[in-house]
C-alpha cells in the first residue's frame, strides 16, 4: 500500500452530484488512510455538455465538503497531444488500427446483425485492411483479444470474468482527433501514476476494455474497487424524482457539510453500529474491507435526522455564519440566543426562521394559538406579569422565574396558565425553549412590548 495515488474524476455536465460526492469522499479517505495522494480530474472530452460552470460548481461543492485533493484539478481537454501520442504508439505496435467505415455503414451492419439476432458488434473490416482509402478520414479502433476471457478481480465485488468474444473493436479516437473515454482515462491513470481506482459500479463493465489498453502499453492494471450504486426509496437509481440529488442543493437547504460526508460514508460503508464519525475517526477506520456490494438505498429522512445530530452538537458561535437572513448583532448575544434552539432545529434554516422571535420588532401571533391562550380568563396574569418585569432591574433568567413562580402562588395556578399566554404573546407559537430564558433573550422592552401588543388583541 505504500505510495497509493486516487483519483476523482467527474465530468462537468451538471453539479456535483450525491453519488459523485461520495465517489470522491471513498477516494479521499482512502488516500489519506494510507498516506497517499488524491487527485482531481476533469474528464471534460464531452465538449457539447461540459462547462466552466459545473467545473466551478464541482471544485465548490468539493471545497464545501472540505475534500481537498492534493494535485489537478487537471483538464482531458489540455491534454489532447499526450492522447495523439498515446494512438500513434498502438498503431506503431499494431495494437490498433484506422477505421474507414463510414457512420452509415455502420449503422447498416447494426442493422443486419440485429436482424440475425446477433449482437451490434463492429464486424472487423478494417481489422486487417491493406489498402486503405485515402479519401476519407478514418476513425482509429482498439484491437481487442477475440478469443479468450478477461478477469477484473475487483476490491468490493470478487472475481469476475468476461469473455473476450463479447467486445468488438472500439473506437479510441474519432475521426475528428477527438479521443474517446475508454481510452482518454487509461493514459491519464498511467500518466499519473493511479495504483487504485475507486469509482461506480456503471464503470464496471468498462473495465476489461481498460484492462486490456493498460496491457497494450505494458503496464499492470491499478487495483479496482466498484462502488455499489446508490438508490432512491423506490430501489430505482437515484434520481432528481427522488428529491434532491446534488450536493449545492443540500448546501442551500440548510445541511452542515460534516452531516453530509457523514450520511453518505454510511451509504455503503460500515463499522458496526456506530452511526456518527468524525473526519479523523473516518480516515482511521476506512477500508475497502467494508464496503458492500449491494445498492446503497438513500434515505432523506435519515440524512435530516443526521444533520440535526450535528447542528446540536455544534458551537452556538460556529453556526452563526450560517444565519441567513438574519441582520448582524452581537455575537456574544446571538450565540446564547442559538444555543436555545439547536436542540430543536434539523437545519441552518430552521435555525434562522426560528430566531426570528429573537430578532424582528414584532411577532406574528398564530391564529389558533391566540384564540387558545390569549383570552379574558388570561388577561389578569399578563398584565401582572408586565407590572412585575417593568420594575424588575436584574432582567436573567434566574430573576424571571422567580417572578413567575410569585404569580402563580398569587393566583393558585399551575405555571402553564401563565406560561403559556406569555410564550404565545412573546414568540407568537405554543412551542418554544424555556419562557424564561427565552425572555431574558428577547430582552425587557421587547417583551414589555410584546405582552402588551397581546392584551390589546384580547
Amino acid at each position: 500500500m505504500e505510495h497509493v495515488r486516487v483519483r476523482f474524476a467527474p465530468s462537468p455536465t451538471g453539479y456535483l452530484h450525491i453519488g459523485g460526492a461520495r465517489t470522491a469522499l471513498f477516494n479521499y479517505l482512502f488516500a489519506r488512510r494510507h498516506g497517499g495522494k488524491f487527485i482531481l480530474r476533469i474528464e471534460d472530452t464531452d465538449r457539447g455538455r461540459s462547462t466552466d460552470e459545473y467545473i466551478e460548481a464541482i471544485i465548490d461543492g468539493m471545497t464545501w465538503l472540505g475534500l481537498e485533493y492534493d494535485e489537478g484539478p487537471f483538464r482531458q481537454t489540455s491534454r489532447s497531444e499526450l492522447y495523439r501520442q498515446h494512438v500513434n504508439r498502438l498503431l506503431e505496435t499494431g495494437k490498433a488500427y484506422y477505421c474507414y467505415c463510414s457512420s452509415e455503414e455502420l449503422e447498416t451492419k447494426r442493422k443486419l446483425a440485429t436482424a440475425a439476432g446477433k449482437p451490434p458488434r463492429y464486424d472487423g473490416t478494417c481489422r486487417d485492411l491493406k489498402n486503405p482509402e485515402a479519401e476519407i478520414k478514418p476513425t482509429v479502433r482498439f484491437k481487442m483479444p477475440q478469443y479468450g476471457s478477461t478477469l477484473v478481480d475487483d476490491l468490493i465485488k470478487g472475481k469476475i470474468v468476461y469473455e473476450n468474444s463479447v467486445f468488438d473493436d472500439f473506437i479510441i479516437m474519432r475521426s475528428d482527433d477527438t479521443p474517446t473515454y475508454n481510452f482518454v482515462v487509461v493514459v491519464d491513470d498511467i500518466d499519473m501514476g493511479i495504483t487504485h481506482i475507486i469509482r461506480g459500479d456503471d464503470h464496471l463493465n468498462n473495465t476489461p476494455k481498460q484492462i486490456h489498453i493498460y496491457e497494450a502499453f505494458g503496464k499492470t492494471p491499478p487495483k479496482f474497487a466498484h462502488l455499489p450504486m446508490i438508490l432512491g426509496s423506490d430501489k430505482a437509481r437515484l434520481s432528481k424524482r427522488h428529491g434532491a440529488t446534488s450536493v449545492q442543493a443540500y448546501r442551500e437547504m440548510g445541511y452542515l457539510p460534516e452531516a453530509l460526508l457523514n450520511y453518505l460514508v454510511r451509504l455503503g460503508w460500515s463499522h458496526g453500529d456506530q452511526e456518527i464519525f468524525s473526519m479523523n475517526e473516518l480516515i482511521e477506520k476506512f477500508s475497502l474491507e467494508h464496503v458492500g456490494s449491494s445498492a446503497a438505498v438513500f434515505n432523506p429522512e435519515k440524512l435530516l435526522w443526521m444533520n440535526g445530530e450535528y447542528i446540536k452538537a455544534a458551537l452556538p458561535e460556529t453556526l452563526i455564519p450560517l444565519m441567513e437572513g438574519i441582520p448582524a448583532q452581537d455575537n456574544k448575544w446571538l450565540a446564547r440566543a442559538i444555543a436555545t434552539l439547536q436542540e430543536r432545529s434539523r437545519t441552518t434554516i430552521e435555525l434562522a426562521n426560528s430566531l426570528r422571535y429573537y430578532i424582528d420588532e414584532d411577532v406574528t401571533i398564530d391564529e389558533k394559538a391566540g384564540k387558545k391562550f390569549l383570552t379574558s380568563e388570561t388577561k389578569p396574569y399578563l398584565t401582572a406579569l408586565i407590572d412585575k418585569l417593568t420594575a424588575l432591574e436584574d432582567f436573567t433568567t434566574k430573576e424571571i422565574e422567580a417572578i413567575f413562580m410569585g404569580l402563580i402562588a398569587e393566583f393558585g395556578v399551575q405555571l402553564g396558565k401563565i406560561a403559556q399566554p406569555a410564550r404565545v404573546a412573546i414568540t407568537g407559537n405554543t412551542v418554544s425553549p424555556g419562557i424564561f430564558e427565552v425572555i431574558e433573550i428577547v430582552g425587557k422592552e421587547q417583551t414589555i412590548n410584546r405582552l402588551r401588543n397581546a392584551l390589546a388583541q384580547i
